[in-house]
C-alpha cells in the first residue's frame, strides 16, 4: 500500500510557487511530491484498465509536472484544481494514443473493468468531470481537518451541538428542536450556539494539523 505526503496548505503552495518562479528546484520538487496524492486519487477511476497502477501513476505524474510548469495563479485559484485537469488529460491522451496504435476503435470499446467487475469504456472515463474529483478530494481533507479543529476552538457544548446537528462521529443528524430537547435548552439557544460555533471553524481553516499520511486502497 503506497503512502503519500500530506497536501500543501494554500499558504505553503503560494510560497513554493513563488520560490519556484525564482528558480528554486527544491520548491519545484516539493510542489510535485506534495501533490502525488492527487495523482493517485485520480488514477483510481482508471484502475480497471489493463495497465499496472504504478504505470498509471507515472503517467499521471507527467501531467502533474506539466501543471507545475505551466500553472498561472492569475488564471486558476489553486494548483490542485489546475493539476487535476492536467493529470486527467495526460491519462486520456495515453489511452487515446494506445488506441490509435491498435488502429481505429470506438469510444465504446472496453478499456477494462470497474471494482464490481463491470466493463467500462473510454467514453465512461471521458464523461467524468475532473472538477468533481477535486471537490471529492477537498471534501475528504476538509472533513479530517474539521475533526481536528473542534476540540481546539470550541467549548464542549458547541461541540455537542455541531456533532448532533451535522451527524459527526457517526451520530445521526438531528434538528435544532431535537437537540434542544436532548440538551434541555431552547431551540433558539441551539440556533445561536450553532452560529457562534461555525464562525471560528470557518475563520480557522488551517489551524489544526491534518494526518501526515493518507492511505489509498
Amino acid at each position: 500500500m503506497k503512502t503519500f505526503q500530506k497536501p500543501l496548505t494554500p499558504e505553503e503552495e503560494s510560497r513554493y510557487l513563488q520560490e519556484y518562479k525564482q528558480g528554486s528546484l527544491e520548491a519545484k520538487n516539493i510542489l510535485i511530491e506534495r501533490n502525488l496524492r492527487l495523482v493517485a486519487h485520480i488514477v483510481k477511476k482508471y484502475q480497471g484498465a489493463p495497465e499496472e497502477l504504478d504505470d498509471l501513476i507515472s503517467i499521471g505524474t507527467i501531467g502533474l509536472i506539466k501543471a507545475v510548469h505551466t500553472f498561472d495563479a492569475k488564471k486558476a485559484s489553486r494548483l490542485s484544481t489546475y493539476a487535476a485537469r492536467c493529470i486527467d488529460n495526460e491519462l486520456l491522451m495515453y489511452f487515446r494514443s494506445k488506441k490509435k496504435t491498435n488502429r481505429e476503435v470506438s469510444l465504446y470499446d472496453p478499456i477494462g473493468t470497474d471494482k464490481e467487475g463491470n466493463e467500462i469504456s473510454l467514453l465512461d472515463v471521458i464523461e467524468t468531470e475532473p472538477v468533481d474529483v477535486v471537490k471529492e478530494y477537498s471534501l475528504k481533507q476538509d472533513t479530517v481537518l474539521l475533526y481536528h479543529l473542534l476540540p481546539d476552538i470550541l467549548t464542549q457544548r458547541e461541540q455537542d451541538v455541531l456533532t448532533f446537528r451535522y451527524g459527526l462521529y457517526g451520530q445521526r443528524e438531528q434538528t435544532q428542536r431535537e437537540i434542544a430537547k436532548r440538551l434541555n435548552i431552547s431551540r433558539s439557544y441551539v440556533s445561536r450556539i450553532e452560529k457562534n460555533a461555525l464562525l471560528p471553524v470557518c475563520l480557522n481553516p488551517h489551524k489544526a494539523p491534518v494526518e501526515d499520511v493518507v492511505r489509498f486502497p
